[in-house]
């Protein structure tokens, strides 16, 4: 008989029902259908949008960019990046996500269900803004720490709210000098959210999470812009989770000393 550990419990999740609706709510849904409280955090909403606009460098984005979404989820974010090039290829573990997204970009829609209170539900559907370029994107599924090594390199490498939910991180961290061009950007966020349900003890950062990327990313990279970003993901009607991630945008240096 197979053990499964606790992280695959956990990545497990990512392939229910429950979670993908909670992530189309998180990625498409309007403001009203997320929060309808007056009072809340609304500067929260709109994240996956928020980490490309506020955190890319459009002046030093080339016409012709070609773009990386790791960790894409059902997509919101693969879909803002085509406005800024000619292609997008979007990764995601979760093959539930994956596939959601792939019928987002071929149908531009897709019903789902918010969920209220206890069992019961509202019917939605998620849209994809007409005046972005569904067909600019295309998603498979993948391993963020094991990326294929025929991947290429890119203008833009986007990951939002991924390391902290990868059993060794600093795989990944070692393969983006590869996956950025010399002069291309990288755009990151995490909320810092270190759990060993996710990621072994050992493989966390020892300080402050921002220092310990920092350390590791230089000998590659410039640092050229961190922000705060908060953002909201609603569980029900009453209870959501509002969280603030480190942004961080990086350039590639052109050539390494």
């Amino acid at each position: 008989m197979s053990t499964i550990t606790t992280a695959e419990t956990h990545a497990n999740i990512y392939e229910t029902r429950r979670l993908l609706d909670e992530y189309l709510l998180f990625h498409y849904g309007q403001p009203s259908e997320v929060l309808p409280w007056e009072s809340g955090p609304r500067e929260a909403l709109g994240f996956p949008v928020r980490t490309v606009m506020e955190l890319i460098d459009l002046p030093r984005t080339p016409c012709e960019a070609v773009a990386l979404d790791l960790g894409c989820a059902v997509g919101r974010s693969s879909f803002e990046l085509a406005t800024f090039g000619v292609g997008v290829l979007a990764i995601d573990y979760s093959q539930s996500f994956v596939d959601a997204a792939a019928a987002l970009a071929r149908d531009g829609s897709m019903n789902y269900e918010r969920v209220d209170e206890g069992s019961a539900r509202t019917a939605l559907v998620a849209r994809v803004p007409e005046n972005l370029r569904r067909d600019r994107v295309r998603f498979e599924q993948g391993d963020a720490m094991n990326l294929r090594s025929d991947l290429g390199d890119y203008d833009i490498v986007h990951a939002a709210n991924l390391l902290c939910r990868l059993t060794d991180p600093l795989k990944l961290i070692e393969r983006l000098p590869s996956l950025v061009r010399p002069g291309g950007q990288l755009l990151l966020t995490t909320p810092c959210t270190w759990l060993e349900d996710f990621t072994p003890r050992g493989n966390w950062p020892q300080g402050s999470t921002r220092e310990w990327l920092t350390s590791l990313l230089e000998p590659h990279f410039d640092l050229s812009k961190t922000c705060d970003m908060p953002f909201l993901i609603r569980e029900h009607a009453r209870k959501y989770q509002w969280s603030v991630a480190l942004g961080m945008r990086w350039r590639r240096k052109v050539a390494e000393v």
